[in-house]
């Protein structure tokens, strides 16, 4: 490896493990960081629950939101910023609470002025929860 080679990942591993406040409230852990790849692990807690005992909705999206961030972050010039302006997603099951769900993002489209990131969701034993499509607005500064 080369100091090239060494300084990026070790700034790719700063941006990763910098989460935001939010990220760190859920108990959202980065597992792997690359600019083309981002996983990451949430344990299921009752304060991320539903009504039925299983990962809120709104926490899935949560999940992936941050991932999609990060991933976009990771392929930034310095000052530039990141911000979500459209996301969808699919559920397939529940995440009961206990369990943890895994999340591994990886790019659709990386643009100069946008980037669209793919997010799928699985349990802990590796069956499919959701998926997520969310588009990245590229911040410039003024």
């Amino acid at each position: 490896m080369t100091d090239t080679d060494t300084g990026e990942q070790a700034r790719i591993d700063t941006i990763a493990q910098a989460q935001p406040p939010f990220a760190q409230t859920l108990g959202l852990r980065i597992l792997s960081a690359h600019p083309d790849r981002v996983e990451a692990e949430l344990p299921v807690t009752e304060a991320l629950g539903n009504r039925n005992n299983t990962l809120h909705g709104g926490a899935f999206m949560a999940l992936a939101d941050n991932l999609g961030g990060t991933a976009t972050f990771l392929n930034l010039k310095t000052g530039e910023g990141t911000s979500t302006i459209e996301s969808k997603t699919n559920f397939f099951r529940p995440v009961a609470i206990g369990d943890t769900a895994r999340a591994v993002t990886v790019p659709l489209h990386k643009g100069r002025s946008t980037m669209v990131w793919q997010t799928t969701i699985t349990t802990g034993e590796g069956k499919l929860a959701a998926i997520v499509t969310q588009t990245q607005m590229i911040l410039r500064p003024m």
